[in-house]
């Protein structure tokens, strides 16, 4: 089972985790000639902590080479699988995760990696036809448990699991990985507000807070400030943390709330580990090399990773 360790050594394993998201992606990334590459570089640390240290998860239930795409689920459909069984069985004392921004599953995959509950082979089906490996991932994808569908849906999905999970006496926690562009979305404050209302105090909230969306600038497009401050007026206990500081993350990520959901905010950085991204900075949603040459550059940084 993985729990949060008591040894003092596991700051060392989520670095070498984040580290390994990084690199997966970017080796992914040249591979296939484009990728989301910003968002590894942002996330790695904040799922690295929540896989290694933070979550309680049974060991998955999932291939390691993930199966085809079984159709959506219903009555007639008993085949379908879901993408959460590679996050363990649920049960009422383990945690539930779900990732909000789908856009980031190929984050996710390689935290599932790094975490050994995908094969590295695995990623050869990404994006490939009839692969449940999506690259916008859905709730059959590992490690995804539902379709986040349009930006800021998944944090109401979570919601109604953390009421239904506390009216049944359950002790595990939900977590919620999410994007600050999220939170331009009208529908997660309304979440919020549900969540105050109804006291759910089993649910955190991790904010990828990169400053990013696909348009550029957060703080161009429309400005979220004073987010945290915001969040607070809404209900939320929140920490704003440094997204890549293993041991803050943790640490915030450890702290529960009485009355409703607790929200870090991690403050990263969408070029972290990989400065030749700056070059492109604020264009960053999605990476596509300009020519080879340029591929070459990112193959030697992948080199000397």
């Amino acid at each position: 089972m993985t729990t949060a360790s008591p040894s003092a050594h596991w700051q060392d394993a989520a670095r070498r985790a984040a580290q390994g998201i990084r690199r997966r992606v970017l080796e992914h990334t040249i591979e296939a000639n484009g990728g989301y590459l910003s968002q590894a570089c942002s996330s790695a640390e904040i799922l690295a902590v929540l896989y290694t240290h933070l979550m309680r998860l049974s060991p998955s239930e999932g291939p390691l080479i993930p199966v085809p795409f079984s159709g959506v689920p219903g009555a007639n459909n008993p085949r379908h699988v879901s993408g959460g069984v590679y996050n363990g069985p649920k049960a009422p004392h383990l945690d539930r995760f779900i990732l909000s921004p789908t856009h980031y599953a190929l984050a996710l995959y390689a935290a599932l990696i790094e975490a050994g509950r995908l094969a590295p082979e695995g990623l050869a089906q990404f994006n490939q036809d009839g692969s449940s490996v999506e690259m916008i991932g859905g709730e059959h994808s590992p490690g995804l448990e539902v379709t986040g569908g349009s930006f800021g849906q998944a944090i109401s999905q979570a919601a109604g699991v953390a009421v239904a999970r506390k009216r049944r006496g359950d002790t595990g926690r939900v977590w919620v990985f999410m994007s600050d562009g999220e939170f331009q979305e009208g529908q997660v404050w309304e979440a919020f507000m549900a969540m105050s209302f109804h006291r759910v105090n089993n649910l955190t909230v991790f904010v990828d807070v990169n400053g990013q969306q696909v348009d550029g600038r957060m703080e161009q497009v429309m400005n979220l400030e004073p987010f945290q401050q915001k969040l607070e007026a809404f209900g939320a206990r929140v920490f704003q943390v440094d997204g890549h500081d293993v041991e803050a993350l943790a640490g915030a990520g450890q702290i529960t709330a009485p009355d409703g959901p607790v929200v870090v905010m991690g403050c990263t950085i969408p070029y972290r580990g990989m400065p030749i991204l700056q070059e492109r900075y604020p264009h960053l949603h999605y990476i596509r090399f300009k020519n080879e040459a340029e591929r070459d550059r990112y193959r030697a940084l992948l080199s000397s990773m």
